[in-house]
């Protein structure tokens, strides 16, 4: 039902925002958010890598035990 958006959506959103938002702060709002998205995707990464790196530091822990 809320599949993929075709490009007369993304137009219609497009101009809405350009209406609620205007053409000044519409471009710092997406900058922002693309800033979090960056953020957010660093911070998954590296809790993803951590918990790696602890389980990789159990295995040596247990492999010497």
């Amino acid at each position: 039902m809320f599949g993929n958006i075709g490009w007369t959506e993304g137009l219609v959103l497009v101009f809405i925002l350009l209406l609620l938002f205007g053409a000044r702060r519409l471009p710092e709002m997406m900058k922002s958010m693309g800033h979090g998205v960056r953020e957010f995707k660093k911070a998954v990464s590296g809790a993803s890598s951590t918990d790696e790196n602890e389980r990789s530091e159990e295995k040596e822990s247990k492999e010497d035990s």
